[in-house]
């Protein structure tokens, strides 16, 4: 690694790339004094501090009943940018705005996640219930700490249960559960449900994974190697998506490459599947060892992150990561 770029992910004026270097990268533990400079500097000034100063009382932002529909100010898309930002799962303003998440989009009988809330019962409602928030919100409330609660147990349990991953093979599901949303439930699986998903279901410590967890994960990750991640898995000459490609951060419902190889890499699955799209982060890389933010939601969320067409420290901080540790040794391996 070119020192030059490390000293530039690890500048203080970014507390949480520099976080995330140290840890991720540089793999120093919990107790490291950097290590707890750098999480106690996150909550006192930068990006998630302006995103705490502008909370509401309940714990949300902006409209409480627009949590979803507001796309990307809303209470979902701001606590999904605070765990991706390891904002501090003790603080109590963080607390706050998981359990109005919990308290409005969480459907309370299936547990998955839903964009409108019940005008009866305050409650997500079912019938808007789908899998994208569902992965996006199990994340982030287990990366802000709330990996035990039952409430995300049983989201999790949701996603083991409801996620598919089907290829287009075969009939659509016929339970009352998948009637609605064909692009989330239709015969074809909705390739960022799948991401998503999978996700939140990686963020899982291995040790605290069921052993329906892990046939979960194998299924959707099987679904992403037929793919080879961004390709159509019966035409593999031809690319699924092109904004798969574009490499952005943070990626709210979308899905890129990036993120794909990054899950895979947690899993510690290897695949030849894999090298393609390895192959093209690899080609991304500037001569100066940096690599560029080509997709952004910036103008749409609370706080601007990096600036698009730019070097990326989120980008460049992931991609060395995946390239360091990531393997392509033929079969799986998890």
């Amino acid at each position: 690694m070119q020192e030059q770029v490390l000293e530039w992910l690890l500048e203080e004026k970014d507390p949480s790339i520099r976080l995330a270097t140290l840890t991720s990268l540089l793999k120093k533990p919990p107790n490291d004094p950097e290590v707890i400079a750098a999480r106690s500097a996150i909550m006192s000034f930068g990006l998630v501090a302006e995103i705490l100063s502008r909370q509401n009382e309940d714990g949300s932002w902006g409209d409480p009943d627009r949590f979803y529909n507001d796309k990307y100010t809303g209470a979902v898309w701001t606590l999904l940018i605070l765990a991706e930002l390891a904002a501090d799962s003790e603080d109590s303003r963080i607390k706050k705005a998981c359990e109005f998440i919990l308290r409005h989009s969480q459907e309370p009988s299936s547990g998955g996640f839903s964009y409108r809330a019940s005008a009866r019962t305050g409650g997500g409602l079912p019938s808007a219930v789908v899998p994208c928030l569902t992965g996006n919100m199990v994340y982030a409330l287990i990366r802000l700490g709330y990996l035990h609660d039952e409430r995300v147990q049983k989201a999790i349990d949701w996603i083991i249960r409801y996620q598919r991953a089907d290829d287009g093979d075969g009939e659509a599901p016929a339970e009352k559960s998948f009637d609605h949303y064909a692009m989330c439930w239709g015969k074809h699986s909705c390739h960022m449900g799948v991401a998503k998903t999978l996700k939140a279901l990686t963020a899982v410590p291995a040790e605290d994974r069921s052993q329906e967890a892990n046939q979960k994960i194998n299924e959707m990750a099987e679904y992403f190697l037929k793919h080879h991640l961004y390709k159509k898995s019966h035409h593999l000459t031809e690319v699924s998506r092109p904004g798969w490609l574009k490499l952005g951060f943070p990626l709210m419902y979308q899905t890129d490459i990036l993120e794909l190889l990054g899950i895979f890499n947690d899993l510690k699955i290897s695949d030849p599947r894999l090298e393609d799209a390895i192959e093209i982060i690899k080609s991304k890389q500037l001569e100066d060892g940096k690599w560029l933010l080509e997709s952004s939601s910036n103008g749409k969320m609370l706080v601007r992150i990096e600036k698009k067409g730019d070097p990326s420290k989120w980008i460049t901080l992931r991609a060395l990561k995946v390239l360091t540790e990531t393997q392509t040794a033929p079969g799986k391996n998890m």
